[in-house]
């Protein structure tokens, strides 16, 4: 990889204290994500594919600041983010946004989607008006597949595939860069998985998106995925292609998770 990539990682570690005793004193810690290293390249997609507890998502929500890391680098564009403040890291949350695996959990069933997808722009474009942000909106919706007069609809009025329709179009709505896609179809119908992961691609080649694309399916992430990390209890086991993940996996946990998937 001669290019400069867009996010690189070096020795991340996440850890989480274990408390015990009336005082909640640590007695130990919980080695969530133990000196991992990647990066990835502008316009590429990387998979970071792992079973439930392997750390994978809490990579993914590091990278965002939702979690804060244990030691290690994070950069984005070669200018290092691991420990600017809240202040300082806001203009990143413009260029970096994240689709949660939950579609239904991670919208407010109170709001509107107008006022769902709106916000962000409120937040980041102060100068937008009621009536640009509703336009801006209605333009996010039919760039996902829905319709204008979805506007003033809620959240419980839609399919779960809508509703991930709606997240990735929040994602979308302050111009990202990269975007980290936690598991964004594992809550879906198997159906409805390859039309979210085919949207992901349009939009990636429509609007230059780079991706972390997070799962515990390999099926989902060869088809989607440039580049593959394999995770296991905190630590990356194995790196490669996609291709290469799939016709000579060099690493035991690998070979285990390719046997798990469904054979047609």
């Amino acid at each position: 990889m001669t290019d400069t990539p867009l996010i690189k990682v070096e020795h991340l570690k996440v850890y989480f204290p274990i408390t015990s005793g009336v005082l909640q004193r640590k007695s130990g810690e919980v080695r969530a994500v133990d000196d991992v290293s990647f990066e990835i390249l502008r316009g590429k997609t990387v998979g970071l594919v792992g079973e439930s507890g392997s750390g994978k998502t809490t990579i993914g929500r590091a990278l965002i600041r939702l979690i804060e890391p244990t030691d290690g680098h994070i950069f984005y564009k070669g200018e290092e983010i691991t420990r600017l403040s809240a202040k300082e890291f806001r203009p990143y949350r413009k260029k970096i946004q994240i689709i949660f695996q939950d579609p239904y959990n991670s919208l407010n069933p109170r709001l509107t989607i107008a006022d769902i997808v709106g916000e962000a722009l409120e937040i980041h474009f102060p100068r937008m008006t009621r009536l640009q942000r509703r336009s801006r909106v209605a333009d996010l919706l039919a760039k996902v597949g829905l319709k204008p007069e979805h506007l003033d609809r809620y959240p419980h009025e839609f399919s779960g595939g809508q509703r991930q329709r709606i997240g990735i179009a929040r994602a979308l709505a302050v111009e990202p860069e990269f975007i980290v896609c936690d598991e964004p179809v594992s809550a879906l119908d198997v159906s409805v998985q390859a039309q979210i992961v085919n949207l992901l691609q349009d939009l990636q080649e429509e609007l230059g998106l780079t991706y972390l694309f997070i799962a515990h399916d390999l099926a989902v992430v060869e088809h989607i995925s440039d580049f593959v990390l394999v995770m296991n209890r905190g630590k990356i086991v194995e790196a490669a292609t996609a291709e290469e993940i799939y016709t000579h996996p060099q690493d035991d946990y690998t070979r285990k998770l390719l046997d798990a998937v469904p054979k047609l």
